[in-house]
């Protein structure tokens, strides 16, 4: 992890050439959380995501919730050895600024593919505009 003293302004330009040699990749169709008990663990193959708190197993699977949120999946695997502490800041709040809604991210790790990615999720409703948002920031 990268730790460095700058200005907004570096910050940006910085975050700017992140995003433009990032891998970026929308995933296809919608995704929604399903949960299990904390006791009641069992391993759900088509997840993109597992995350738990003192409850419940979350998991972000593929296909349309009747009863929870839809959300549209996208991801980015950075470059190695580029600095990209900040990032989701960064971009949350261009997203927030430009289209009104917040975001959730949940990061991994790929050693072969530059070290830590991010999947991102945003309302299904408004996919459209955020992928145009983050082509246009990518240049």
């Amino acid at each position: 992890m990268y730790i460095s003293k700058e200005t907004k302004e570096v910050t940006d330009i910085r975050l700017q050439q992140v995003i433009i040699k990032s891998e970026f990749k929308i995933l296809e169709g919608v995704y929604h959380f399903i949960e299990k008990p904390v006791d009641n663990f069992y391993f759900e193959p088509d997840a993109v995501a597992v995350i738990r708190d003192d409850d419940v197993w979350s998991f972000l699977v593929p296909g349309e919730s009747n009863i929870g949120e839809n959300f549209k999946i996208f991801r980015f695997h950075f470059e190695d050895n580029l600095d990209n502490s900040g990032f989701v800041g960064w971009l949350a709040t261009k997203i927030k600024e430009e289209l009104g809604s917040g975001v959730f991210v949940i990061c991994g790790q790929n050693t072969k593919k530059g070290g830590i990615f991010d999947y991102w999720g945003c309302p299904a409703e408004i996919s459209d505009d955020l992928v145009r948002l983050i082509h246009k920031l990518r240049g």
